[in-house]
């Protein structure tokens, strides 16, 4: 069933862009495929920058729902969890205070490139398809009447 009435954003690192095009025409492909709009695709240098560009997109009425797309590939020292868990921390805090979906669809910390090629596929698709689900029962909570409601 298409839903055309679910408009998405998508924000995708350049930064190991060889690994994060591919995720990028992945989650795109599966937009599609769900039938939702992509309003905006927004590239930013690196994943450290993927919050910022979250909170302008969330601001949009014209958007829904935010897809991140990056990959934080473990080097020789820590820096790739520090960057991770800084970035997924302002990810969720920019969600829960506008109240629109944000899915991290970002590859690491502790990936190796090999990895990150393997999962280019599922973190690209889980992204888009976790954001356009809650979009969608976000929605339906607008909805609600009286009595007791399972929202799927």
């Amino acid at each position: 069933m298409q839903d055309l009435s679910i408009k998405l954003g998508i924000v995708v690192a350049e930064f190991n862009y060889d690994v994060t095009y591919l995720m990028l025409q992945r989650a795109l492909a599966h937009a599609k495929f769900l039938g939702v709009q992509v309003k905006v695709v927004f590239k930013v240098p690196g994943s450290f920058e993927i919050p910022l560009a979250v909170s302008k997109l969330v601001k949009m009425n014209e958007i829904d729902a935010v897809a991140t797309l990056g990959a934080v590939i473990k080097g020789e020292t820590k820096h790739d969890e520090s960057v991770a868990a800084q970035v997924f921390r302002k990810i969720m805090d920019i969600s829960l205070e506008s109240g629109k979906p944000v899915t991290i669809g970002i590859i690491g910390p502790g990936a190796s490139h090999e990895q990150a090629v393997d999962r280019i596929e599922e973190y690209a698709v889980r992204a888009v398809e976790s954001a356009v689900k809650m979009a969608k029962r976000l929605k339906g909570l607008g909805e609600l009447g009286e009595g007791t409601v399972t929202i799927e």
